[in-house]
């Protein structure tokens, strides 16, 4: 299974509450650019947190992509989620390719516990970023990271 993280755009600083902030424009855009990894990519299901700008980002993907089958909304995707919680819901998914789209601090978390078994190790996901574990079976420690871009790496 393919577990694909992606990291929300750069968001307004300020909304009526946290969940409705939405993407500014250059946030917009880091998503175009961080969606052409994607390409050619077989992904089996898109899943975005709630908040406004989990959703605008996912949407700007499936654009993007041409991808038709929606964005399903996962309520346990919102930055303070426990990673441990996540791991407990990717393993009864039955897809082979799977986006993810969420927020920090759950982002770096969730590729910790998936790749290394604790959420301590230090992941970088600036807004847009975008990693990739592989793994056979969804469980904490056995996953391998085999992509992490930035919006910076792309652009540099």
């Amino acid at each position: 299974m393919k577990i694909w993280v992606l990291r929300h755009g750069q968001a307004a600083a300020q909304a009526a509450t946290d969940a409705e902030r939405p993407l500014t424009a250059a946030g917009q855009q880091e998503v175009r650019l961080m969606a052409s990894l994607l390409q050619g990519q077989p992904l089996d299901a898109i899943l975005a947190s709630p908040y406004l700008r989990a959703q605008q980002t996912a949407a700007l993907v499936c654009t993007e992509l041409g991808y038709e089958r929606g964005v399903a909304t996962a309520p346990w995707l919102t930055p303070d989620d426990d990673p441990c919680e996540v791991l407990r819901y990717l393993a009864e998914r039955q897809e082979r390719n799977l986006l993810l789209v969420s927020h920090q601090p759950l982002v770096s978390q969730l590729l910790s516990m998936l790749c290394e078994g604790h959420r301590g190790a230090h992941v970088p996901m600036p807004t847009a970023a975008l990693a990739c574990v592989d793994t056979d079976f969804v469980a904490a420690g056995l996953g391998s990271l085999v992509l992490h871009r930035t919006p910076a790496d792309l652009s540099a």
